[in-house]
Formats: C-alpha cells, structure tokens, sequence
C-alpha cells in the first residue's frame, strides 16, 4: 500500500493539472466503496464539520497546534485556548476523525498537513465567510425552490438569502450592516489569489494604453471593495499616465487602502456612470452577483459612459461547456442561494453582452483552475 501512495504522491507533484486530477480520481474510488450508511453520513454530516473547524478557527487551535511540531497534551492545548479539557477531548477526536489534526495516542495531537492549510489566514477567513454568510442560505434553498416552483430565480426581491437571514435587505445592504461579516468577505477575497494569478498577468495593459493622455481616466474599477485591484494595477503599472480610480458603495470605500495615486469614489453601478470616456471599465466577480435585469442595467450604464477607445474589462469564472470541477460548481450554487444569479459559460456571456449592444471581443484566462479570465468587451465595431 505504501508503494502505491508513494507512486500517487509522484503523479500528483507532476503539475497543478495533474494534482486535481489525482484527487479527482481518488475521490471517485473512495465514494466507490461507500455503503448506504457512510453516504448518509458523509453528507448528513457536513454542515457538523464545518462548525467545529470554525470554532478551531476562533479558538487559534489550528495555529497553535501548526506552530509545534511534537504532539501536544489536551491539557496543553485546552490552556492555551481557554477551554473546559472535557470539551477539547471532543473537538479534537472529531476533527481527528475528519482527518483534520493527527491523533498520536490517548489525548495527543499533532498538526498535518490540513491543519497547516487551516492556520493559514487566507483560509480562515474564507471559511469564517463561508459559514457564517454563505451556509445559512444554502440551508434555506431547499424551502425557497419548493417555494417558486423550482424555476431558475431571476430577481433579488425573493431569494434563499432574504429567508435565512429574515431581512428585506439584499446581500450588499445587509453587509453594510454586519460589519464582522463584511469584513471576513473583503479579507478573504484580498488573500485568496496570488498577485501573479491575476488579469494583469495575461492583459496587454500597456499595449492597449499607449499613448493615452495623462489627463484623462485610465483605470476605473467598479465595485472593487477596499481597493486590492486599484493597488495591483498602480503596482505593476506605476508610470502610467492617467487617473486611477476606485468606485464602490459608501461602506466599502470607507474602509478604501490608502494607495497613492487611487482616486476613491462612492458609487452606486446601478446608478449613471459619472466617469465618461475612460480606457479601461474593470469589474471583477461583480456581474456573477446579480440576476440578469440588473447585469443589464449595469452594463446599459457601462455602454453609456464609454468612449470609442473603451475597454469593458469583465473578469469572473468563464465555466467550461461540460465537465466543470467542483468548487466553480459550489460558487454557482451559492450565487444561487444568495443573489438569485449565476455562473455563465463563454457563450452565455457573449449573450449577455449583446443584449444591450457590446461586443465580446476576447476572452483571457489566467487562473485554469477556477476557469477565472478577464474578458475584453467593446463597443460593436463597424462591419
């Protein structure tokens, strides 16, 4: 057996693409060997484990335990968090059990290489994220599809999210009041990508801009949050000419970094465009977060403001026509739950674009793995 994991092990250091691909197939056999009682268990038990790694996230006990590399006591580990004893001897034989930390003997642990992944903070606040703002409505969709008759939701007057959460309020104004909430989503959405796994790395920035007046907008990123996107373009972009620009609501741009040479904006997109003729619109993982009369407002407001040299910079997951992995998968269905939207091939795409009159001019991907790409849209061009 030892051989073969070690053969496995070898596979899977070949390349990104081959790792998934181990793990994809790996994944397939174990579930091959599943009875009808570990199938119950294995999904009637998610929502179980989620909570215990994020009550391990709030006691630091992923970090603790990384930061040693001999097992440590329950003793130990409950006074360093502050925890009854009683309690740890529970937490830490169900996430032993989940194979979430290394149990070495009676009431010793040790990190592996899942509690390495959980101490690292990009991690942490994407979990604390995806628990406390994005699981209570995926607990909700059941009801809310029974509800419209399970149809595709196109309006953000009646979702999952409203129903969970019992709020009239749409997602962006419920986050303007759960500042924790917001604060887990912004984070976690700065630290989760790579500065080289970005647009920039694949867009012919310069190019595009030569010669463009120093006086004149040349980057305007639309609901861009505290503005990580702004900092990376000025970064890697820094002798430029033209305004740089961040535009979000009022909440997001109050917290805005302090980046020279970005200009920060309270905006609303779904109200006109106040800058006019710039080089490059950029919208990142925006238009996948509303349902489709709203992506045609914002875009009919794009369109507005845009000059013949305009580019409508689009950057979301561009999904396969078949095969798409799991976690592009679990992002639709939580657009779903939260914002009655959706995740669109590039084909769909294009039929968004030409509903209101642009033209999707080409499409750059940067990030395979999640099908992440930047696509280049226009004005129509004369025939």
């Amino acid at each position: 057996m030892q051989a073969i994991k070690e053969q496995i092990t070898l596979i899977a250091n070949e390349s990104d693409a081959a790792r998934q691909q181990v793990m994809s197939t790996l994944q397939d056999l174990l579930f091959s060997f599943e009875t009808t009682e570990d199938t119950i268990h294995r999904y009637g038990h998610m929502n179980i484990q989620t909570a215990v790694v994020q009550v391990g996230i709030n006691l630091g006990l992923f970090k603790y335990l990384s930061q040693h590399e001999k097992p440590l006591t329950v003793d130990e580990i409950s006074e360093k968090s502050g925890t009854d004893p009683q309690l740890m001897v529970r937490f830490l034989r169900f996430l032993a059990a989940a194979g979430t930390v290394h149990e070495t003997g009676k009431d010793q642990y040790v990190a592996n290489h899942v509690t390495h992944n959980l101490s690292d903070r990009a991690v942490e606040v994407g979990i604390s994220h995806y628990f406390n703002t994005a699981a209570p409505p995926a607990q909700f969709l059941p009801a809310f599809l029974e509800q419209i008759g399970y149809r595709n939701p196109v309006t953000e007057i009646h979702t999952a999210f409203k129903l969970a959460f019992d709020t009239d309020l749409n997602a962006y104004e419920w986050f303007g009041q759960n500042p924790a909430q917001l604060n887990h989503f912004n984070t976690y959405m700065a630290l989760r990508r790579k500065p080289d796994s970005t647009w920039l790395s694949v867009y012919p920035v310069a190019a595009e801009a030569a010669g463009w007046p120093s006086e004149k907008p040349l980057y305007v990123n639309i609901g861009g949050g505290v503005g990580h996107q702004c900092a990376q373009f000025r970064e890697k972009y820094p002798n430029l000419p033209g305004r740089v620009m961040l535009q979000d609501l009022p909440h997001s741009v109050a917290q805005a970094l302090p980046t020279p040479g970005v200009e920060n904006m309270a905006h609303n997109m779904l109200e006109p465009q106040p800058v006019v003729g710039a080089k490059f619109y950029y919208l990142r993982a925006v238009l996948h977060n509303h349902p489709p009369h709203t992506i045609r407002l914002v875009l009919e407001n794009m369109k507005a403001a845009m000059g013949p040299e305009s580019v409508l910079l689009i950057d979301e997951m561009v999904l396969p026509e078949s095969g798409v992995n799991f976690n592009a998968a679990s992002i639709d269905m939580t657009m779903l739950s939260v914002f009655a939207s959706m995740e669109r091939t590039e084909a769909q795409w294009r039929l968004v674009f030409e509903d209101v009159g642009l033209e999707l001019v080409r499409t750059y991907t940067y990030y395979p793995r999640n099908y992440e790409s930047v696509m280049d849209v226009r004005l129509p061009r004369a025939k």
